[in-house]
């Protein structure tokens, strides 16, 4: 019987998977009851539950082919929990529709267990994905409206 994979190893092979495009492996790196939360995303949802949830939402992505991202400049802290890493990172990235080319920087808190995500809390730069997809006039309008 083999070691279960680290949360360093496990945080490599996600951050691998999705500069691959291979989004459609990325959910067996987390558990059946995972939790990841993106405290800081324009809108909803900001807590997915759940593997299939996960699954759900990257291929989706995976399928509209409207990113293209490529991890670069990571370096992944540990922590007094052995379960528990600490993980900063930019995404390169390309939206294939406008052409328009990124750089946005990112830290993932990811809690492994038994080899498996367990709970992620996402920090991104939700603006900067934004500009460079041409989202940010529907972003600007979406908040102004929740500040009337």
């Amino acid at each position: 019987m083999s070691a279960a994979a680290t949360p360093h190893e496990v945080f490599e092979r996600l951050i691998d998977a999705i500069s691959s495009g291979s989004w459609g492996e990325i959910a067996e790196l987390y558990d059946e009851d995972a939790v990841v939360e993106i405290p800081f995303a324009p809108y909803p949802p900001r807590r997915i539950e759940g593997r299939a949830a996960l699954r759900a939402r990257f291929e989706g992505l995976g399928e509209s082919g409207v990113i293209e991202l490529r991890a670069k400049n990571a370096v992944v802290r540990r922590t007094d929990d052995p379960e528990v890493i600490v993980a900063e990172f930019d995404y390169e990235g390309r939206y294939p529709a406008t052409g328009r080319t990124f750089e946005v920087p990112n830290i993932l808190l990811l809690r492994v267990r038994g080899g498996r995500i367990v709970h992620s809390r996402d920090f991104h730069d939700h603006l900067a994905f934004a500009a460079a997809g041409g989202a940010l006039p529907q972003l600007v309008a979406a908040y102004g409206s929740v500040a009337d």
